[in-house]
């Protein structure tokens, strides 16, 4: 039996992430973004039986800058994903790589007890899950 720890979501997840609500503008949405200082925008539930959305700043660039979109025509709804696909606090980190590449992501929310309690991502992941 290996003695090797295992580290989990909850150990290398940030908190550097925002929520905003999906009928904000784009333009609103950046600017709650730069106050924070993150490029993961979560989109708040709107009811108990609705699910995350999220919205990265790639997602920004793609589909409304290159576009040639008005970021205050925009609404967050148009462009974030929903539902997401999230990961559990206490999953070894060494799964979520695995689902990352299986189903073709680079970045999840961590979600615990039924709310956001981080973001995840490949660099996370590997800088600061390996030591």
């Amino acid at each position: 039996m290996s003695d090797k720890k295992v580290v989990r979501a909850s150990h290398v997840m940030k908190s550097d992430f925002a929520e905003v609500e999906g009928l904000m503008t784009i333009a609103e949405a950046l600017e709650v973004a730069r106050e924070r200082r993150t490029r993961v925008l979560i989109v708040k539930k709107r009811h108990a039986d609705d699910e995350y959305g999220l919205v990265l700043l790639s997602d920004i660039a793609k589909q409304v800058i290159a576009k040639n979109r008005s970021p205050e025509r925009v609404n967050v709804y148009e462009i974030m994903t929903k539902p997401v696909i999230s990961v559990r606090p206490e999953m070894d980190v060494r799964y979520c790589a695995r689902l990352f590449e299986n189903v073709g992501i680079s970045v999840a929310p961590v979600i615990g007890a039924d709310s956001v309690e981080g973001v995840l991502s490949y660099n996370d992941i590997v800088l600061d899950g390996l030591l």
